[in-house]
Formats: C-alpha cells, sequence, structure tokens
C-alpha cells in the first residue's frame, strides 16, 4: 500500500503540533494583568481562579475571568482557565461559568485518577478542551490509566504541577530537581505513550534567569513540549528553550523530502546523506516542522 507522502501527512498537524512552549498563569483577580496578557509573547495564557486567588475574591474573580475570555482579543495565543476542583466550594461553578465562556480549554487541578475526570468532561462543550493537573503522589501511580482515558474525556494535555507535589512528598527540590526526575519522566512517558502534551512545572525564582534557562532546558531534553510560567519575563527564556533548533527543522525537511521523493514513498527505511533513517524519524520530522511553521505563524500573528 502507498504510503501518504510527507506533503499529504503535514496537511493536518493536529493539536499537538500547536506551539505551546510558554505558558503563563495570570491570577483572574487581577484585570490589568489579564489585559496585559493580550501584548504579551505567551503561547499560552491561564487565567487562574485557584492558587493566585484569594478565598474572598474567588467569585469576582470566576466573573472577571469569563469576561476577558468572551471580549477575545488574544491573538493566536491558546486561552486556558484553570478553576478549583469540583471538591472545593466554588469548582461547581467555575465549571458552569467557565464551560459557558467558551475558552480553548479549562485547566483542572488535583486529579488522582481516570475516575476524576468524566465529571469535568461532562460538562466540556464543543470546541472546549480539558487540561489537567499532575500534582498528587496518587496521581503518579495512575498516570498510564489517566492518560488512557483522555479521549474518552476530551482530555488533550497534562500540566506538571511541581509545587504541589513536592509539598506532598515532602522533598526540597532545587534548580536540577533531583527528587522529582522520576515523576517528570513518567509524566512525559504517559503522555507521549496516548498522544497527549504534556507541559512542565513552574519555576519559582522569578529573578533567576540562568536558573530558569537551566530548568527550561532540562524539561526540553526530557520530553516536555513547554513550561508553566509565573511571571512575563520568564516568557523570552522558555519560548527560546522550546522552540525547535534551526538545524533540526533543517534535517527534519530534509528528511520528509527524501521519503516524499517517489522510489522512497513506499519504504520503510532510506539513506539520508549517509544515515539510515525509518519511518518513525519521519514522523517525527514532520511534528518538528508543524512546530516551527505553527510558531512563525504565531510569531506574525501577534506582530
Amino acid at each position: 500500500m502507498r504510503q501518504p507522502s510527507a506533503s499529504e501527512s503535514h496537511r493536518d498537524a493536529g493539536p499537538a503540533a500547536r506551539p505551546r512552549r510558554s505558558a503563563l498563569y495570570m491570577p483572574a483577580a487581577n484585570p490589568r494583568a489579564m489585559d496585559k496578557a493580550r501584548t504579551l509573547p505567551c503561547d499560552v495564557v491561564i487565567l487562574d481562579l485557584e492558587d493566585a486567588v484569594a478565598p474572598d475574591a474567588k467569585a469576582e474573580a470566576r466573573e472577571a475571568a469569563c469576561a476577558v475570555v468572551a471580549e477575545g482579543g488574544f491573538g493566536p495565543r491558546e486561552v486556558v482557565i484553570r478553576i478549583n476542583s469540583l471538591s472545593s466550594e466554588w469548582g461547581q461553578a467555575d465549571l458552569a461559568a467557565a464551560a459557558a465562556a467558551g475558552p480553548d480549554a479549562i485547566l483542572v487541578p488535583k486529579i488522582d485518577g481516570p475516575e476524576d475526570l468524566a465529571a469535568y468532561g461532562q460538562a466540556l462543550p464543543p470546541g472546549v478542551a480539558l487540561w489537567a493537573m499532575v500534582e498528587t503522589c496518587a496521581s503518579l501511580f495512575r498516570l498510564e490509566p489517566l492518560a488512557a482515558a483522555a479521549a474518552e474525556h476530551r482530555l488533550t494535555t497534562l500540566v506538571a504541577g511541581t509545587n504541589d507535589l513536592a509539598k506532598e512528598m515532602r522533598c526540597r527540590p532545587d534548580v536540577d530537581r533531583a527528587p522529582l526526575l522520576a515523576p517528570l519522566s513518567l509524566m512525559v512517558a504517559a503522555a507521549r505513550a496516548h498522544g497527549l502534551v504534556i507541559l512542565d512545572g513552574v519555576y519559582n525564582a522569578i529573578d533567576d534567569d540562568p536558573g530558569l534557562a537551566r530548568q527550561c532546558a532540562q524539561g526540553a531534553a526530557f520530553g516536555f513540549d513547554g513550561k508553566t510560567l509565573i511571571h512575563p519575563r520568564q516568557i523570552e527564556t522558555a519560548n527560546r528553550a522550546f522552540t525547535p533548533d534551526p538545524q533540526a527543522v533543517d534535517w527534519a525537511h530534509k528528511v520528509a523530502e527524501a521519503f516524499d521523493l517517489p522510489e522512497n514513498t513506499s519504504r520503510g527505511v532510506i539513506r539520508v546523506e549517509g544515515r539510515m533513517v525509518e519511518r518513525l524519524h519521519l514522523d517525527e520530522a514532520l511534528r518538528l516542522i508543524a512546530v516551527a511553521r505553527a510558531i512563525e505563524a504565531a510569531s506574525g500573528d501577534a506582530a
């Protein structure tokens, strides 16, 4: 059977190709911060109703976040609302209001396993995806079934909640996060096994640019798609770390073009510039090309 050409395969890059190098949490209790998010060079804006909002400001923040989403004006940026857990006194109202506002996705906290997803997924209208925080010790032992249930509940993205996870584990991670390396690796593996996006946790030292760069490089090496951030000054560093290397993109084009040659369209293994290349490498090459093009297009739209 004839294999689809690289150009044919690229026509529908899918949601995984959308750039999510930088996902910035913005407190929904701060209208000025949410307005500013429309001008920032981040790929994702997460309007936060949970950790960043005091209990007595939850209702007002909910209303403000939903109004901002309804107004739009975020350009190519993906807009996500992080709600409070359904086990909290604000969760039900958050979920209903956020679903009605229609962001790109709703991010839910404190997910321990697949059974926690159903109530959220059932409440989502068409076009709104479900994202889930991985931030409990219990979730680490159920990552595979959690990711496996993604399609059933419209889950597209996992987000590492490293602060809450470290608190539960009672560990003390430094820049290199040695106590969290196993959990982080398992998160990436679970996401990749089921075709999900996976975002790294935040870096708390806002003024430590070298530390942030070091941790972003670590996250990129682990295979994360991007990093969640807590301050606008962190965006540039994250974008740089998770932007595909130009040489890698150039090689990806060579691989795709080689498989497009008539004599190679039905072959599983070919030789490109002296290197043996399989179709699994073609899949990764197409993904890399799609991400690079999406970043270029988003940069033009935001300009």
